[in-house]
């Protein structure tokens, strides 16, 4: 009877060791926005250069380009390269107007209500994917995101009621927030926690021309933010006594980094300085603040954490000696550089086409004037533009949404003529042509559901020298921030290395990844953490980084990463648009393109 018992015992015990194997992780997502993987020292950040050195080192990392934040956001939301999610910037032409957004074509993304109108243009779900946290929620995990308005609600942007996924950002408490659910009402009240986030204060002030932007970290939202997550976000899932996933977005260091008025015109220090220093500690100590809740609430030993940056960062430069705008006199740019909307204003001189403002009703913009934020239609009729210019930063995008092929060689032509260009890339439905390659080389040819770019602009940039040359870089930028202040976007190594790292029941430890890993791979690695088999409409998915795991790399061999370069036929004028990447299986990880000599990377 007691061998009887005893099997009964032993077997109820292996019952129970697999259904905890079989159950997923509790998984924290904490992105730093615009974190520089040479920037994660000991003194700069001590609780991320912890978790990086204890846990797994991601240290091959990759953003997607172009190198923005919603892009990159939607690659960790989904899995799925931007191709298929269809965020090809962080503003991209609709070809529809955007009532939230005064009736623009071209919408800047980073907007709750806008992200909506988006679902709403686009079949119920403009990224045409289901993200993590949707399919999460089905399978009854509890979810949460929390941070920086855009990024956040892309990870479950298709339900706007509160509830399952719980939604906090700048906008909660706004009419155009996502509200908060009866339960969450309660349990904020009981902590004596408003319902209406702060505003970024000095943080959010960017300067001018002749005026320093900001001298402060983003640390008062931030900390809000943080409370809601330890105080009444993680108590709650863990008093449901589920799974659960919460994705926390540090709009810190990217913020403190854009505004900074550390070097108002001059390129150093540059995103270096003392403020950007402190976007960098902030975000830092978010994650501390995060580490010691699991502890406090016995979670640490069920809960992995990825940490994962949307993307590096740079010094802007306004400087070109080609560029026809530099040579304008225009209303708030010092004289001799590029001005905000370069880009438009100098493909409408050298095509020969008249110019209209996309955020200003369609008016005319007339000599001796910009686009209000630099996007332009082109054409006689800005109802039918004939081109389109998305501004974003490091990168701009190009429609033709014609697709006239002869529009085209020619707007490439005119862009091989300008020395802030650094690469193309162009839409393979219009055909080859010297000097570029093409979408599908990087990834973004694919099942989106918006409007796919004709062109994609990569601008020129190069290092200022310093300990870690990756740190110095500078950038031009087509942006209304100043010269000295920071962007991101480019296809330089700087822009593509963002910081990464794992650490949790799940992960080795003390393991330094070796292999190229990117941002579509973290989504793909918080659905096998999370146990989810997601169904895909595209096929440009990332991988599950199983290397950094514990568990599943016994039964066959790690793999092996191959580097690679691939070549553009030489303009007329000799100029070769190189692509670098590694590869690994089928899977392509993009270390830097453009024109060898004026991307930093290609050297």
């Amino acid at each position: 009877m007691r061998a009887i018992l005893n099997g009964v015992i032993v077997a109820g015990l292996l019952g129970t060791a697999a259904a905890a194997a079989d159950r997923p992780r509790n998984v924290i997502l904490f992105v730093p926005d615009g974190l520089r993987a040479g920037m994660v020292t000991p003194e700069n950040t001590p609780a991320l250069a912890a978790l990086r050195d204890q846990g797994v080192n991601l240290a091959n990392s990759h953003s997607l380009f172009p190198t923005f934040t919603t892009a990159n956001a939607s690659g960790m939301a989904t899995g799925h390269q931007l191709g298929d999610t269809g965020d090809f910037s962080n503003t991209i032409y609709l070809a529809k107007p955007i009532a939230a957004q005064a009736g623009t074509v071209t919408p800047f993304i980073e907007n709750d209500a806008v992200l909506g109108e988006m679902n709403t243009v686009f079949n119920g779900d403009w990224m045409n994917e289901e993200t993590v946290l949707r399919a999460a929620a089905k399978a009854g995990i509890s979810t949460a995101a929390i941070g920086k308005v855009g990024p956040t609600l892309i990870f479950d942007h298709t339900d706007r009621t509160g509830g399952p996924t719980i939604v906090v950002d700048d906008e909660t408490g706004s009419a155009r927030g996502i509200p908060f659910s009866a339960e969450m009402q309660g349990l904020m009240a009981g902590r004596n926690l408003p319902l209406a986030a702060p505003s970024r204060g000095e943080n959010g002030k960017a300067g001018d021309a002749t005026t320093p932007g900001t001298l402060v970290a983003n640390v008062a939202q931030q900390a809000y933010f943080a409370e809601v997550a330890t105080k009444v976000v993680l108590p709650l899932f863990k008093a449901r006594e589920k799974p659960f996933v919460l994705v926390f977005w540090s709009r810190d260091p990217d913020g403190a980094q854009h505004n900074h008025g550390d070097s108002l015109g001059k390129l150093v220090p540059g995103i270096n300085g003392p403020t950007s220093l402190a976007g960098i500690r902030n975000a830092d100590d978010n994650l501390a603040t995060l580490r010691r809740a699991l502890d406090e609430l016995g979670l640490s030993d069920t809960t992995d954490i990825v940490v994962a940056a949307d993307h590096g960062f740079s010094t802007i430069s306004k400087e070109s000696a080609t560029s026809p705008s530099a040579k304008t006199a225009l209303p708030g740019v010092p004289a001799g550089q590029l001005p905000p909307g370069f880009l438009a204003l100098d493909l409408a001189a050298a095509l020969g086409l008249p110019l209209h403002e996309p955020d200003a009703s369609a008016a005319p913009v007339l000599a001796g004037q910009r686009p209000k934020l630099g996007n332009a239609l082109l054409g006689p009729d800005p109802k039918a533009p004939d081109l389109v210019v998305a501004v974003n930063g490091g990168s701009d995008l190009v429609y033709l949404p014609k697709g006239d092929k002869a529009l085209a060689a020619r707007t490439v032509a005119a862009l091989l003529e300008q020395d802030y260009v650094s690469g193309l890339f162009v839409d393979d439905a219009l055909g080859s042509f010297p000097g570029t390659l093409p979408l599908s080389a990087v990834n973004l040819k694919g099942e989106a559901a918006t409007p796919t770019p004709a062109i994609v602009v990569n601008f020129r940039s190069y290092s200022t020298g310093c300990a870690n040359p990756e740190t110095c870089v500078v950038e031009v930028a087509d942006t209304a921030l100043q010269q000295g202040q920071g962007m991101h976007g480019s296809f330089s190594r700087a822009d593509t290395h963002n910081f990464m790292a794992a650490i949790g029941p799940s992960f080795k430890a003390g393991f330094v990844d070796a292999l190229p890993v990117s941002n579509a791979d973290v989504g793909q690695t918080l659905a096998a953490l999370l146990k989810l088999q997601i169904p895909a409409k595209g096929r440009l998915i990332g991988r599950p980084m199983r290397e950094a795991m514990r568990e599943g790399t016994s039964d066959a061999p790690v793999p092996q990463a191959q580097a690679g370069t691939l070549r553009s036929e030489p303009s007329p004028s000799g100029l070769t648009t190189v692509l670098r990447f590694q590869q690994v299986g089928d899977q392509r990880y993009f270390d830097a393109a453009g024109f060898p000599g004026r991307t930093f990377g290609l050297e």
